[in-house]
């Protein structure tokens, strides 16, 4: 079980940009599949972003693809998540979560077992 903390978060305008990050402890994360998910106040949790276990392959939302950026760092026990050209409805928390495995179910938050407090991020128009 890994513990995970986000930070990073804050108020931007739109067309703005953030970076995300997440701090891993308490096991290796090279055995762990990583996601970024969001929750905005009425709405369900929903994955924004997804990487696999080396690095190589990441997956997002069509709701965020060429906007954001996900990336890990596991030498640093890392996770990143870089949010360009920000929009009001990207305001939500934000939460990393680690799957152990393979990435599978990647968009179903059940499949992830460690989750972050979050962090909030608002987009003013």
């Amino acid at each position: 079980q890994l513990h995970l903390a986000e930070s990073g978060g804050g108020s931007v305008q739109a067309g703005g940009s953030l970076t995300l990050d997440c701090a891993i402890s308490g096991s290796s994360p090279y055995s762990y599949c990583m996601a970024w998910f969001r929750q905005s106040r009425g709405n369900e949790r929903e994955g924004v972003a997804v990487i696999s276990r080396d690095g190589r392959s990441t997956y997002y939302s069509d709701s965020v693809k060429g906007r954001f950026t996900i990336s890990r760092d596991n030498a640093k026990d890392t996770l990143g998540l870089q949010m360009n050209t920000l929009k009001p409805e990207d305001t939500a928390m934000y939460y990393c979560a680690a799957r152990f495995g393979p990435c599978d179910s990647i968009w179903y938050s059940g499949a992830y077992s460690s989750w972050g407090r979050g962090t909030q991020v608002t987009v003013s128009s």
